[in-house]
Protein backbone atom coordinates (compact mmCIF):
# COMPACT_ATOMS: atom_id res chain seq x y z
CA UNK A 1 0.00 0.00 0.00
CA UNK A 2 1.03 3.30 -0.51
CA UNK A 3 2.38 5.34 2.10
CA UNK A 4 2.08 8.72 0.85
CA UNK A 5 4.83 10.23 3.46
CA UNK A 6 6.35 12.14 0.79
CA UNK A 7 3.96 13.45 -1.25
CA UNK A 8 2.66 16.90 -2.14
CA UNK A 9 -1.47 17.84 -1.57
CA UNK A 10 -1.77 17.46 -5.35
CA UNK A 11 -0.81 13.76 -5.04
CA UNK A 12 -2.61 12.90 -2.06
CA UNK A 13 -5.79 14.52 -3.43
CA UNK A 14 -5.87 12.10 -6.47
CA UNK A 15 -5.93 8.81 -3.90
CA UNK A 16 -8.02 10.23 -1.90
CA UNK A 17 -10.53 10.75 -5.08
CA UNK A 18 -9.71 7.27 -5.86
CA UNK A 19 -10.56 6.14 -2.47
CA UNK A 20 -7.40 5.42 -0.69
CA UNK A 21 -7.77 5.30 3.10
CA UNK A 22 -3.54 5.87 3.16
CA UNK A 23 -4.37 9.20 1.36
CA UNK A 24 -7.34 9.98 3.76
CA UNK A 25 -4.82 9.47 6.74
CA UNK A 26 -1.84 11.30 5.39
CA UNK A 27 -4.10 14.62 5.25
CA UNK A 28 -5.62 14.25 8.41
CA UNK A 29 -2.22 13.26 10.13
CA UNK A 30 -0.94 16.89 8.17
CA UNK A 31 -4.13 18.90 8.95
CA UNK A 32 -5.51 17.69 11.57
CA UNK A 33 -3.90 19.23 14.62
CA UNK A 34 -3.84 23.40 12.99
CA UNK A 35 -7.81 22.40 12.29
CA UNK A 36 -8.53 22.12 15.73
CA UNK A 37 -6.38 25.30 16.46
CA UNK A 38 -9.13 27.03 14.18
CA UNK A 39 -12.03 25.46 15.59
CA UNK A 40 -11.27 26.42 19.16
CA UNK A 41 -11.93 30.10 17.62
CA UNK A 42 -15.79 29.34 17.61
CA UNK A 43 -16.11 26.49 19.69
CA UNK A 44 -17.03 26.50 23.20
CA UNK A 45 -15.17 23.12 24.08
CA UNK A 46 -12.13 21.05 22.78
CA UNK A 47 -14.91 18.98 22.50
CA UNK A 48 -17.13 20.95 20.30
CA UNK A 49 -13.88 21.81 18.03
CA UNK A 50 -13.24 18.30 17.36
CA UNK A 51 -16.97 17.66 16.26
CA UNK A 52 -16.55 20.46 13.87
CA UNK A 53 -13.09 19.11 12.64
CA UNK A 54 -14.92 15.55 11.87
CA UNK A 55 -17.79 17.52 10.23
CA UNK A 56 -15.75 19.27 8.10
CA UNK A 57 -13.37 16.07 7.49
CA UNK A 58 -16.94 14.14 6.63
CA UNK A 59 -17.69 17.19 4.09
CA UNK A 60 -14.36 17.18 2.35
CA UNK A 61 -15.07 13.07 1.81
CA UNK A 62 -18.28 14.33 0.34
CA UNK A 63 -17.34 16.84 -1.78
CA UNK A 64 -13.33 15.69 -2.90
CA UNK A 65 -14.90 14.90 -6.59
CA UNK A 66 -16.06 18.27 -7.06
CA UNK A 67 -12.68 19.61 -5.96
CA UNK A 68 -11.15 21.24 -8.95
CA UNK A 69 -8.34 23.03 -7.60
CA UNK A 70 -9.20 26.33 -8.61
CA UNK A 71 -7.48 27.38 -5.33
CA UNK A 72 -5.44 25.53 -2.94
CA UNK A 73 -6.74 22.43 -1.23
CA UNK A 74 -5.46 24.15 2.37
CA UNK A 75 -8.09 26.83 0.98
CA UNK A 76 -10.76 24.54 0.51
CA UNK A 77 -10.59 22.48 3.52
CA UNK A 78 -10.42 25.12 5.85
CA UNK A 79 -13.57 26.93 4.04
CA UNK A 80 -15.56 23.54 4.62
CA UNK A 81 -13.82 23.56 8.39
CA UNK A 82 -14.74 27.87 9.22
CA UNK A 83 -18.52 26.95 7.68
CA UNK A 84 -18.83 23.99 10.03
CA UNK A 85 -17.35 25.30 12.81
CA UNK A 86 -19.21 28.60 12.59
CA UNK A 87 -22.91 26.57 11.97
CA UNK A 88 -22.28 25.26 15.59
CA UNK A 89 -21.43 28.11 17.41
CA UNK A 90 -24.51 29.79 16.24
CA UNK A 91 -26.44 26.94 17.70
CA UNK A 92 -24.78 27.84 20.55
CA UNK A 93 -25.49 31.60 20.34
CA UNK A 94 -21.76 32.11 20.73
CA UNK A 95 -20.85 34.20 17.92
CA UNK A 96 -22.47 37.47 16.01
CA UNK A 97 -22.10 38.01 12.34
CA UNK A 98 -18.26 38.50 10.49
CA UNK A 99 -19.73 41.22 9.41
CA UNK A 100 -20.69 43.04 12.61
CA UNK A 101 -17.84 45.04 13.46
CA UNK A 102 -17.69 47.44 16.38
CA UNK A 103 -17.31 51.13 16.01
CA UNK A 104 -14.93 51.40 19.04
CA UNK A 105 -11.25 52.90 18.15
CA UNK A 106 -7.94 50.36 17.90
CA UNK A 107 -6.31 53.03 19.71
CA UNK A 108 -7.65 55.24 22.90
CA UNK A 109 -8.18 58.60 20.87
CA UNK A 110 -6.43 60.76 24.39
CA UNK A 111 -3.36 58.72 23.32
CA UNK A 112 -3.08 61.45 20.45
CA UNK A 113 -2.28 65.69 20.70
CA UNK A 114 -5.54 67.41 18.73
CA UNK A 115 -5.64 68.07 15.59
CA UNK A 116 -5.50 71.73 16.20
CA UNK A 117 -1.98 71.74 17.94
CA UNK A 118 0.36 73.91 17.02
CA UNK A 119 2.88 71.71 15.88
CA UNK A 120 2.72 68.20 16.77
CA UNK A 121 -1.35 67.98 15.53
CA UNK A 122 -2.70 64.27 15.78
CA UNK A 123 0.89 63.43 16.68
CA UNK A 124 1.45 60.48 20.03
CA UNK A 125 0.89 62.18 23.00
CA UNK A 126 1.36 59.11 25.37
CA UNK A 127 3.52 57.19 22.81
CA UNK A 128 3.75 53.05 23.31
CA UNK A 129 5.43 52.41 25.77
CA UNK A 130 8.96 50.14 25.71
CA UNK A 131 8.61 46.82 26.83
CA UNK A 132 12.22 46.56 28.21
CA UNK A 133 15.98 46.18 27.22
CA UNK A 134 14.85 42.58 25.76
CA UNK A 135 11.17 42.52 24.62
CA UNK A 136 11.77 38.89 23.20
CA UNK A 137 12.67 37.41 26.39
CA UNK A 138 9.85 38.91 28.27
CA UNK A 139 7.44 37.77 25.33
CA UNK A 140 8.60 33.98 25.64
CA UNK A 141 7.61 33.89 29.54
CA UNK A 142 4.55 31.95 30.36
CA UNK A 143 2.62 34.70 31.98
CA UNK A 144 3.46 36.87 28.48
CA UNK A 145 1.77 34.51 26.33
CA UNK A 146 -0.95 33.82 28.65
CA UNK A 147 -1.83 37.67 28.77
CA UNK A 148 -1.96 37.61 24.92
CA UNK A 149 -4.34 34.57 24.54
CA UNK A 150 -6.73 35.50 27.01
CA UNK A 151 -6.47 39.21 25.21
CA UNK A 152 -7.19 37.75 22.27
CA UNK A 153 -10.16 35.35 23.63
CA UNK A 154 -11.77 39.56 24.74
CA UNK A 155 -11.39 40.37 20.89
CA UNK A 156 -15.01 40.45 18.72
CA UNK A 157 -15.53 37.55 16.61
CA UNK A 158 -14.30 39.03 13.46
CA UNK A 159 -11.15 40.69 14.89
CA UNK A 160 -10.54 37.40 16.82
CA UNK A 161 -10.43 34.81 13.88
CA UNK A 162 -8.49 37.49 11.78
CA UNK A 163 -5.26 37.86 14.13
CA UNK A 164 -5.72 34.27 15.31
CA UNK A 165 -5.14 32.76 11.21
CA UNK A 166 -2.64 35.67 10.52
CA UNK A 167 -0.16 35.83 14.30
CA UNK A 168 -0.95 32.88 15.60
CA UNK A 169 -1.14 30.23 12.54
CA UNK A 170 1.18 32.12 10.34
CA UNK A 171 -1.25 32.51 7.48
CA UNK A 172 -0.73 34.94 4.32
CA UNK A 173 -3.01 37.80 3.98
CA UNK A 174 -4.61 36.11 0.65
CA UNK A 175 -5.31 32.68 2.67
CA UNK A 176 -7.27 34.80 5.22
CA UNK A 177 -9.50 36.21 3.10
CA UNK A 178 -10.06 33.34 0.69
CA UNK A 179 -11.06 31.45 3.45
CA UNK A 180 -13.22 34.12 5.40
CA UNK A 181 -14.41 35.53 2.20
CA UNK A 182 -13.97 39.28 3.27
CA UNK A 183 -11.67 41.98 1.41
CA UNK A 184 -8.35 42.93 1.84
CA UNK A 185 -8.43 46.05 3.18
CA UNK A 186 -11.67 44.68 5.89
CA UNK A 187 -9.02 41.68 6.30
CA UNK A 188 -6.31 44.75 7.22
CA UNK A 189 -8.63 46.67 9.02
CA UNK A 190 -9.40 43.89 11.65
CA UNK A 191 -5.67 42.58 11.90
CA UNK A 192 -4.74 46.12 12.82
CA UNK A 193 -7.29 46.77 15.45
CA UNK A 194 -7.12 43.36 16.70
CA UNK A 195 -3.02 43.91 17.07
CA UNK A 196 -3.66 47.16 18.71
CA UNK A 197 -5.88 46.11 21.36
CA UNK A 198 -3.20 42.77 22.06
CA UNK A 199 -0.23 45.75 22.31
CA UNK A 200 -2.20 47.68 24.32
CA UNK A 201 -3.00 45.02 27.04
CA UNK A 202 0.51 43.74 26.62
CA UNK A 203 1.54 47.44 27.92
CA UNK A 204 -0.41 47.09 30.43
CA UNK A 205 0.97 43.77 31.73
CA UNK A 206 4.51 44.80 30.98
CA UNK A 207 3.76 48.24 33.13
CA UNK A 208 2.13 46.42 36.19
CA UNK A 209 5.75 43.83 36.69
Amino acid sequence: MTTYSDLDDTQLIDGLKQRDEAAFIRLVTCYQARMIRVALIYASTRAVAEEAVQDAWLGVLQGIDRFEGRSSFKTWLFRILVNRAQTRARREARTIAFSDLDDEPAVAPERFLPADHPTWANHWSVPPEAWGSSPEDQLLAREALDAIAAEIAKLPPSQREVITLRDVEGWTAEEVCNVLGISETNQRVLLHRARSRVRGALERYFSAE
